[in-house]
């Protein structure tokens, strides 16, 4: 019994994820974020027929020599959420992410999107799931045909994304408890190192509106900042 209710309750929540890409990344929302196609290749993955889509690490972002990178999320009101990223894992995913942290493309956004026991979702500019920035990257995940053998456990931080899998741009979530059915579907790019109290207390807190955790403009958390550091 307790393996069939576990069962249901992921299907539930695999749901919920691809509401996060249709409602809550929604890029055919009005935004219009993802502007390509893609073609199936011979591995079974998805290859972008679109010239824009980033498909290589991004040359204005060097990452010092034997260091790593953390990005420090300072939610207004909450603390601060420091997380490790893995750009051996998912290079173009890090350089993409960090490259928005430095030129303070998250600065003001919010968290739009949150459910306990699962996610927190934030990075959009219009703050209703509907929008990214001005390029998509591709998605670095098993069923892209990309080698990345993260996992979606408590502390994750990925990428949202809408049906197209290099349809990525700026949203992300920060993963609340365990959800590995997500793993080869989404790119999980590091983990949180420090401030999980601050994950669950966002998340606990959160009184989203509808079963999709839509949260009301005035009620979702503020991005203060992210800040990029090198360890």
């Amino acid at each position: 019994m307790k393996k069939m209710l576990y069962k249901l309750i992921c299907s539930v929540l695999a749901v919920s994820l691809l509401a996060l890409c249709f409602g809550g990344c929604n890029e055919d929302n009005g935004a219009n974020v993802y502007r390509g196609s893609a073609a199936t290749d011979s591995t079974g993955g998805s290859t972008s027929t679109d010239s824009s889509i980033i498909t290589k690490p991004l040359e204005n972002v060097e990452i010092p020599e034997g260091k790593t990178p953390y990005a420090v999320i300072d939610v207004k009101d909450f603390g601060k959420i420091t997380v490790k990223l893995d750009p051996k894992s998912a290079p173009i995913t890090v350089s993409n992410f960090i490259n928005l942290a430095q030129t303070k493309f998250y600065d003001g956004l919010t968290f739009h999107r949150i459910i306990e026991g699962f996610m927190m979702q934030g990075g959009d500019p219009q703050g209703n799931g509907s929008g990214g920035s001005d390029r998509n990257i591709k998605g670095e995940f098993a069923q892209n045909g990309v080698t990345n053998n993260l996992s979606h456990t408590r502390g994750a931080i990925s990428m949202a994304r809408a049906t197209p899998p290099d349809s990525g741009s700026s949203q992300f979530f920060i993963v609340h408890k365990d959800s590995t059915f997500l793993d080869g579907q989404y790119a999980c790019f590091g983990y949180v190192t420090e401030g999980m109290d601050i994950v669950d207390k966002v998340c606990t807190t959160a009184q989203p509106v509808d079963d999709n955790g839509t949260i009301p403009a005035s009620e979702q958390p503020v991005i203060n900042s992210i800040k990029i550091e090198y360890k």
